[in-house]
C-alpha cells in the first residue's frame, strides 16, 4: 500500500468505539469497528485539511458487544 498511500493514522479503541456511536447517533447506522476507522482517523487529527471522505462500512457486529462499546 505505501506507493498509493499518503501515510498512516493509529487510533485507539476508546477512538473506534467513540467513532462507532457517533456514526450510530448522526446517521442511524450499525458500523463494526473496521468500518468506523476511517473516522475515528479523521476525528483523531485535527491538522488535515480539505475535504475529508470516510468510508464507513459493514455491519457485522454482534448488537451486544455494539452496545457494550459505544456504550462508554
Amino acid at each position: 500500500m505505501r506507493p498509493v498511500t499518503d501515510g498512516t493514522i493509529t487510533v485507539t479503541l476508546k477512538q473506534t468505539a467513540e467513532a462507532m456511536r457517533l456514526i450510530a447517533e448522526k446517521s442511524r447506522a450499525i458500523a463494526e469497528g473496521a468500518g468506523a476507522l476511517s473516522l475515528a482517523a479523521a476525528l483523531s487529527r485535527k491538522d488535515l485539511e480539505g475535504p475529508i471522505v470516510c468510508v464507513v462500512s459493514g455491519g457485522n457486529i454482534d448488537l451486544d458487544k455494539f452496545a457494550d462499546l459505544v456504550a462508554g
